[in-house]
């Protein structure tokens, strides 16, 4: 999705780049990465995966000639954000959306992305190296909201698993959404087919993966695992001695509530009562790279 890529200098001897306009000082002294253009139909991939519409403001951090921001700007309605260290780049994108007809919906800003506000991003696309995702991984972690998509054209962010890859043509698309931040003690009132109980959860937490103890009344502990998608979870509940799967939770994270439907272990997909969640303590690791 992102319209600069990083190759090796002899990669780009090999592939012909003109010593006349190749200037190695600048190139690894000034910048990250060097400025390759993402392919138009694995910048149209990367914002259907993200599924960008007139709702969104779209980061693209290194943005190179602004094409992904002004693509989600001219086909999908969306404002965007394009930030590059390069003024070249960003004089070419801005000259671009005005030939494209988006400088109304559009910004290009030049600086280093590390330093950048991405609060306010509702979906963030890159296409940088995979040292610099994993560099750049507690940043969006920390800064953007559970359940905004970033997707990274070519390059993944480590022992972060991808929620969706996609291939287009010789290039692979990676999609994560920012996990909600489960880990610690929560509180469960449940009911279903037998009746209302309650228990008491300790959950870790490591990116989207998550594990840890149930205790219902009477003091009897049981397994459970599960994984987030952005603010929805999955969580299935089961015996420590037999393994077998119980009961299936699934809901929706807010803040530091949780609510959704209680399924039997046998059947998953046929929900037979309801739960909620209080959180009563976070993970004293919540913000390690394992987590948040």
């Amino acid at each position: 999705m992102r319209a600069t890529a990083p190759v090796l200098v002899l990669s780009l001897l090999a592939a012909g780049v003109s010593a006349d306009t190749y200037d190695p000082y600048r190139t690894l002294q000034d910048l990250d990465v060097i400025y390759v253009p993402t392919p138009q139909p694995v910048v149209e991939e990367m914002l259907r995966l993200a599924e960008v519409s007139g709702d969104d403001l779209l980061y693209d951090l290194g943005s190179g000639d602004g094409r992904i921001v002004i693509t989600a700007a001219r086909e999908f309605g969306a404002r965007g954000v394009g930030i590059d260290i390069d003024p070249t780049r960003i004089a070419e994108s801005e000259a671009n959306a005005e030939e494209a007809g988006v400088t109304d919906k559009v910004q290009f800003i030049q600086g280093d992305l590390f330093e950048a506000d991405l609060r306010p991003a509702t979906a963030v696309t890159l296409y940088l190296l995979n040292s610099l995702n994993v560099k750049l991984r507690p940043k969006l972690l920390d800064e953007l909201r559970p359940g905004t998509p970033v997707v990274s054209h070519d390059f993944d962010m480590g022992e972060w698993e991808p929620d969706e890859v996609r291939d287009v043509d010789t290039s692979r698309v990676y999609l994560w959404l920012i996990p909600a931040e489960i880990g610690g003690e929560w509180v469960v009132t449940l009911q279903d087919g037998e009746g209302e109980q309650h228990l008491f959860l300790q959950l870790d937490q490591a990116f989207q993966r998550v594990t840890g103890l149930a205790e219902a009344e009477g003091s009897r502990l049981q397994e459970l695992s599960g994984r987030l998608k952005g603010t929805y979870v999955e969580l299935s509940v089961g015996s420590i001695a037999s393994g077998e799967v119980e009961r299936h939770l699934t809901g929706l994270v807010e803040g530091g509530t949780i609510t959704g439907t209680v399924a039997p272990g046998d059947d998953p997909g046929a929900p037979n009562g309801s739960w909620s969640a209080r959180r009563t303590a976070v993970a004293a690791h919540a913000k390690t790279v394992g987590s948040r």
